[in-house]
């Protein structure tokens, strides 16, 4: 069977594994919210597609500052798939 994401989607997740197992570990553990800022990049991708994925995570990465206290942010339901066609 097919696999329901696009490329970008595939590369953009792989990426970010990338940057879990090798990069994240020598920073240390800096996300103020719950999921991690990288779990949520995933989650939304895989649940939103690469474009729309990317806008949700680039907004999330953009309220991670110490001004913003933080907490639980989870990815938002996708509303398409609770349409009825």
């Amino acid at each position: 069977m097919a696999s329901p994401f696009s490329p970008f989607s595939w590369l953009a997740i792989g990426l970010i594994y990338i940057y879990k197992w090798a990069i994240s570990p020598l920073i240390g553990p800096r996300c103020r919210f719950t999921p991690t800022c990288s779990t949520y990049a995933v989650e939304a991708i895989k649940l939103h597609g690469f474009v729309k994925g990317c806008w949700l995570s680039g907004k999330r990465l953009l309220k991670c500052h110490p001004l913003n206290e933080g907490g639980f942010d989870p990815v938002p339901p996708n509303q398409d798939k609770d349409r009825d066609n």
